[in-house]
């Protein structure tokens, strides 16, 4: 038990405070400080549980970003790779122009490869600063991992469907010599 302070011990010898009402108010006094303590560390613990979640919440964010990015710049080293895998071999003399990032490109291309190309089974894909052409499969490919590379698919559904029919008819009327190449 603690010893009783001075001001108690006066007030015993002095009769003003019976022995009971002292240890009584030491107790009370000793369960006070205890408490106090204890809602002290309580609350230091809640704080550091609190900036426990905080630290592992903002590790789950940053680590789920690192990963996005890691799956994006996995997915452009397939779509990369499948262009340098499947590329056809460009043989032919004639110049095919096209539009890619707001510019005309050229490219040296035979007969066959501009009636695929025209038909859409043939596919314009950029690798780095070329273009490659690629298979219609080799390009779904492409498209599904980076739809950035694939630069001219005539083989693609357009949703100008109905206006295309009225340009188609309005256009019919004209003849286009077959040799035209431009």
């Amino acid at each position: 038990m603690a010893k009783p302070n001075p001001l108690q011990e006066q007030l015993l010898k002095a009769g003003l405070a019976k022995k009971s009402k002292v240890t009584e108010a030491a107790r009370e006094q000793q369960k006070a400080r205890q408490a106090k303590g204890t809602t002290e560390s309580d609350q230091i613990r809640r704080e550091a549980e609190l900036a426990r979640e905080a630290k592992a919440e903002k590790d789950r964010a940053l680590e789920a970003a690192r990963k996005a990015q890691a799956r994006v710049t996995e997915l452009a080293a397939q779509a990369r790779q499948i262009i340098q895998d499947k590329k056809l071999p460009r043989s032919g003399e004639s110049e095919y122009r096209f539009t890619a990032d707001g510019a005309i490109r050229t490219i040296l291309i035979d007969d066959d490869q501009r009636r695929k190309l025209a038909v859409g089974t043939v596919v314009i894909a950029r690798l780095g600063e070329r273009y490659e052409l690629l298979p219609r499969a080799a390009g779904d490919k492409v498209r599904e991992r980076d739809a950035s590379l694939i630069v001219l698919d005539h083989g693609q559904a357009t949703d100008t469907a109905a206006t295309s029919s009225e340009d188609d008819a309005y256009y019919a009327q004209f003849k286009v010599p077959d040799d035209l190449v431009w």
